[in-house]
């Protein structure tokens, strides 16, 4: 690429070695003619042959870069990195076990194309995913996590935690950094000031492997997660800055 490009499309993963190269393969033809973008991988410590798959999926698309951490610091982290690393201004994040479809993207630029310049840098567009092609104990625990959130964080926003995002890196870059900070983009959004939309997307089964997480994790994690963004936000200010005229 010589330009710099518009898009980075970053994908956290951790023990993915079987979806790399489809769902590289899927971001290209999504994305291929519609804008100019990099894709930036996280192996997050995998112990699989991650770093291999991504090695030879850059063969066929030079569009790809990757990085790794030599130890797991989680996908809050590993999403940091790749946005550190991005030539793009604007970014796209996607889970990396597949379920997140790559053909929702266009749409998803097209919304933030269609919002003022000066609402664009402050604005996330979160995925939906309102027909889950997840296990019935799983719909039910994220139901029920989406409802404790709206309700303690009034993040409006019906589901915070799918994978499919598009933001500013200079947003994103300006937010509170934990971990598990991902899991919170709507709610910090609005505490830095700005505004979500939400957006139907298509929701898929793994591609292959299995998750990294449980809902009995996902749940010890949540409880102190949620308190501690539900006094992020109690202590925000956003001030309004003006130039004084000489």
């Amino acid at each position: 690429m010589n330009a710099v490009p518009e898009l980075a499309v970053v994908v956290p993963v951790k023990n993915e070695a079987d979806n790399i190269l489809p769902l590289v393969s899927e971001i290209h033809h999504a994305l291929d003619g519609v804008v100019e973008f990099e894709i930036i991988y996280v192996d997050d410590g995998s112990t699989d042959t991650t770093a291999q798959k991504l090695a030879e999926a850059r063969q066929s698309f030079p569009r790809l870069r990757f990085l790794r951490h030599r130890v797991s610091c989680g996908q809050s982290q590993a999403i940091a990195t790749a946005v550190k690393h991005a030539q793009a201004p604007l970014i796209a994040m996607l889970d990396g076990d597949g379920q997140n479809d790559p053909a929702d993207l266009p749409n998803m630029l097209a919304r933030w194309r269609a919002e003022p310049p000066a609402t664009r840098e402050k604005l996330l567009i979160a995925g939906w995913r309102a027909n889950r092609k997840d296990t019935s104990s799983r719909r039910w625990a994220s139901k029920a996590a989406n409802a404790i959130r709206a309700w303690a964080l009034k993040d409006n926003t019906p589901d915070t935690g799918c994978g499919s995002k598009l933001f500013s890196r200079a947003l994103f870059l300006d937010l509170p950094r934990f971990d598990h900070m991902h899991r919170y983009l709507p709610a910090l959004t609005i505490r830095a000031g700005g505004s979500v939309e939400s957006v139907v997307v298509n929701h898929r089964s793994r591609g292959a492997g299995a998750s990294n997480y449980s809902n009995l994790r996902r749940g010890l994690v949540g409880v102190p997660d949620l308190l501690g963004v539900m006094w992020l936000m109690r202590r925000s200010r956003n001030p309004v800055v003006e130039t004084p005229t000489q």
